[in-house]
């Protein structure tokens, strides 16, 4: 009884500790207008000191990808830090390598801008836009996933390559957060952003995106992601989806055979049941088309009572059996860990390196 109620006393004076410095940072700590210069001079804002440098960009128009809204848990808002930022945090450093660190890397959501900033940023994301759009189409493809289609407004044009993402601005709770999802339509389309959106319980951007009808607004940022397609004919492309990881994997067939039609790809997507299968005639229409273009859908946890007379198991086992070695190709894999995992180690086996290998793993 007396280690109970000691014990939640220290619970108490922690907890009123740690609600004090939190107001006393709030509302003592005055760090006055604190200067950021970006890429040596190339731009120059300021802004009142105190909050995190995510935020202090995005108020300038900056837009740092950021798939968990700020709250230090995805680690994709890396950006060099020249000087001041102070010590790298402990909320940082599981999403740092060692590397990374000794690179000046931060993450921008955990900085908070209490000094004079030099930054370095890539030009590609001093380019992204915050676009006004409406959606112009939404339809289900399964139980639990929709296609929602945006026309753009302002600005009403969009360049992006495949394997890119956005990040939609939805309302929660606490406030606006932004979520990443891929592009799934191709890079000839310009003047509207498709996207395949499963519907996550309790998720906050799935469920807005979910209940979108027609001619509603929408505000999204991008493009981002760093997936860069051989420009290379000869090179075979090797696809790998499950669930919707179909989107990238969508935008980089269609844009493919738009630009190459007679160039060589294999696309491998993994469903659990025939209730999971999407965009299938779709696609075997295309492969119609393309002869170079081969299909294969896999469905590894099929219900008592379907029927399927393609490929059953796991994605990576009609890797392994259709795949041959020894052919120059590159690989993008989207979807959950334990399947980029496998479908790594197989085409590790038919020869090809990591810099081959493009992926997003998503739980």
């Amino acid at each position: 009884m007396i280690y109970l109620h000691s014990l939640g006393v220290f619970t108490a004076v922690v907890t009123l500790l740690t609600i004090f410095l939190l107001l006393a940072e709030k509302y003592l700590a005055d760090y006055g207008i604190c200067e950021v210069s970006i890429n040596s001079g190339e731009r120059i804002f300021e802004i009142d000191g105190g909050g995190t440098l995510l935020s202090a960009l995005s108020e300038n128009e900056i837009f740092i990808p950021s798939a968990c809204g700020g709250k230090g848990t995805c680690g994709y808002c890396k950006l060099a830090i020249l000087s001041g930022g102070g010590q790298v945090l402990p909320t940082e450093r599981p999403y740092l390598s060692r590397r990374e660190i000794r690179s000046n890397l931060r993450l921008a959501c955990q900085v908070k801008v209490k000094e004079e900033l030099e930054l370095h940023i890539p030009e590609e994301l001093l380019n992204v836009k915050l676009y006004k759009s409406e959606v112009s189409s939404s339809r289900d493809l399964t139980y639990d996933i929709k296609e929602v289609c945006f026309s753009l407004l302002e600005p009403n044009q969009i360049t992006f390559r495949s394997g890119q993402y956005a990040q939609v601005l939805a309302p929660g709770p606490d406030g606006e957060v932004f979520r990443a999802y891929s592009i799934s339509s191709p890079i000839n389309v310009s003047d509207s952003v498709e996207l395949n959106v499963r519907l996550i319980p309790g998720g906050i951007a799935s469920t807005y995106l979910h209940k979108l009808k027609v001619g509603d607004p929408v505000t999204f940022t991008g493009p981002f992601g760093e997936w860069r397609l051989s420009e290379d004919p000869e090179s075979e492309l090797i696809c790998v989806g499950g669930g919707v990881g179909m989107a990238p994997m969508k935008s980089i067939v269609y844009s493919l055979y738009h630009r190459w039609p007679q160039r060589v790809c294999w696309f491998f997507f993994g469903c659990r049941g025939t209730d999971d299968i999407f965009y299938l005639d779709e696609f075997r229409e295309l492969q119609a088309k393309h002869p170079n273009f081969h299909l294969y859908y896999a469905l590894s946890d099929m219900k008592r009572g379907q029927e399927w007379d393609g490929e059953k198991g796991f994605i990576h086992l009609a890797v392994d059996k259709y795949l041959e070695p020894g052919t120059k190709r590159q690989a993008f894999l989207c979807g959950p860990p334990l399947m980029i995992e496998a479908v790594t180690a197989i085409l590790h086996e038919k020869g090809l390196s990591n810099a081959e290998i493009f992926y997003d793993k998503f739980d």
